[in-house]
């Protein structure tokens, strides 16, 4: 009893704390648009001309917004306010940065890591390959090499479709680690998950692996101790928060997360998926019913893929290497194998260019037979709406697996505003009737997968640092397919009829919160 006491006050302490954090933060915005009312209240009564040049220079900035590249939903939401309070409006675009917040973050602009001549050629040869054998997924393929991405062959991807047989492997292979580790992770939690992995990762330290880990602080405010970021720095592991909270409380910039989910082993192994580190990730503590959840590990030349990913946000963040990049390349042939694998990453500084969002939309257009996607969440632009409804009214078997358990309400009701449309064009979309489905996946006429920690909502595709992977004729789409199977035999199949039945107020709730979907 005793000893659970100590714990119990550090959480106490740590919500205390995350509390302040997030109060000190939304008394500041509510500050400001406060101070922003105000101000125009006393400009229209006190100071009409300079109101009325206020008004017209809104309007002018509206121009501009809507001139602009970029999300359309970002564009109209931000015209709608500088046009109805242009006074307001310019203010608040002003303090919050507009289409543009994400340039204002403390993150260096530091180049991809140099890939060998050897390497880029190996590519070059890998997207030949694949076009010899499909034209369309040559292309996809093609499109993400030109943003910086390579196309590997001779890698072995494992689908796993549950978080504790994801975690035992990885725990399992950090044990073996020989030269370096690297973490990635929204949510890094305490829990009988993280003692396992830290007692791993100590020991590994303690033999000399290098250890590097970049956890995002608004994941784990409440989660993650300042007593547990200690030992971890003293068992000799790099550690860095991304993103502090409190750095931007002046302004809404706590908006962007590291929301990626990495881990690699010597440059050999890596590990993606939605799974953070966290006991609800493998079960062991109970939320929104059964936690079901997925990942894939890629083994061989691809793991660099997301090394080398992991090296430039470390570096963005301002932190170096003890040793030169050349130092954390793979150190063994990857294994012969059937098929390639593509890991890419995306995130607000690229904006407008959204390599994650047009790899959906390449991937919807794409699809001749069935698409599969799971996703917890579903707020997307009109553009991958009416791609999906297009695809089911050509025929291809669009199915949507969704959580029946949500774990944001607000969010779910969001979703539900564009169920009906699709529903309507014939697209099926299952609950996942045990509880929260929070895996993020894409399969195309069993050939191709795409595993990572993407959602199908705004913050994915404009807000968040992302990552992911996509398997062409692997192994891993069969895998994919037997697990999306199995949720499917567990879910039960929503209907046009329901949704049209849902209470009114719930609708016109959903309706109001859909105005701010971009945000949510």
């Amino acid at each position: 009893m005793r000893k659970n006491q100590p714990r119990m006050e550090e959480r106490i302490e740590r919500r205390i704390s995350a509390i302040t954090s997030i109060s000190m933060c939304a008394l500041t915005v509510i500050a400001q648009i406060a101070t922003t009312l105000i101000l125009t209240h006393f400009l229209r009564e006190k100071a009409s001309y300079a109101y009325t040049a206020l008004e017209l220079l809104g309007a002018v900035v509206a121009i501009r917004v809507y001139q602009r590249s970029g999300s359309p939903s970002y564009k109209l939401v931000w015209m709608c306010l500088l046009l109805a309070l242009p006074v307001s409006g310019m203010i608040l675009f002003w303090l919050w940065g507009g289409t543009h917040q994400a340039k204002s973050l403390s993150l260096r602009q530091v180049p991809p890591v140099p890939q060998r001549e050897s390497w880029r050629m190996s590519s070059e040869a890998n997207l030949s390959r694949l076009r010899r054998q499909s034209a369309t997924w040559g292309r996809l393929a093609a499109y993400l090499q030109k943003k910086g991405f390579l196309l590997y062959r001779n890698t072995q991807a494992k689908y796993f479709g549950d978080g504790k047989p994801f975690f035992d492997d990885l725990i399992e292979h950090l044990s073996k680690a020989e030269v370096y580790i690297f973490l990635e992770y929204y949510i890094l939690a305490e829990g009988k998950l993280w003692e396992r992995m830290f007692s791993v990762l100590r020991e590994r330290a303690a033999a000399g692996v290098e250890i590097h880990v970049i956890f995002d602080d608004f994941g784990n405010l409440t989660r993650f101790s300042d007593a547990t970021l200690q030992a971890v720095q003293d068992a000799g592991i790099e550690v860095e928060v991304f993103n502090p909270v409190h750095r931007y409380v002046n302004r809404i910039y706590f908006n962007y997360r590291d929301h990626r989910k990495i881990a690699v082993i010597d440059g050999q192994f890596a590990y993606t998926g939605g799974l953070n580190i966290g006991d609800e990730y493998i079960n062991e503590r109970e939320r929104f019913g059964y936690w079901k959840d997925s990942g894939v590990r890629i083994e061989g030349e691809g793991a660099w893929g997301f090394a080398a990913q992991f090296m430039q946000m470390w570096k963005m963040i301002g932190r170096t290497f003890p040793n030169e990049d050349d130092f954390y390349r793979p150190r063994h042939e990857g294994p012969e194998t059937v098929g390639f694998c593509q890991p890419f990453t995306d995130g607000p500084l690229n904006n407008p260019d959204n390599p994650i969002e047009e790899t959906y939309l390449q991937l919807i257009d794409s699809a001749r037979h069935m698409l599969y996607i799971t996703t917890p969440y579903y707020a997307v632009e009109e553009s991958m709406q009416q791609a999906l409804c297009i695809a089911a009214d050509a025929g291809v078997d669009v199915r949507l697996l969704v959580p029946a358990i949500p774990d944001k309400k607000y969010a779910y009701m969001v979703a539900e505003t564009y169920w009906g449309e699709l529903l309507s064009h014939g697209v099926k979309i299952y609950k996942y009737t045990p509880g929260f489905l929070h895996a993020k996946s894409v399969l195309v006429d069993r050939e191709v997968a795409l595993v990572g920690s993407t959602n199908m909502d705004y913050r994915t595709f404009q807000l968040h640092y992302e990552c992911g992977v996509l398997m062409y004729q692997s192994e891993a789409v069969e895998e994919l397919l037997e697990d999306m199977d199995d949720i499917m035999a567990q879910s039960s199949l929503y209907t046009l009829e329901e949704w049209q039945k849902r209470p009114w107020l719930r609708r016109t709730a959903a309706s109001l919160l859909r105005l701010g979907a971009i945000w949510l």
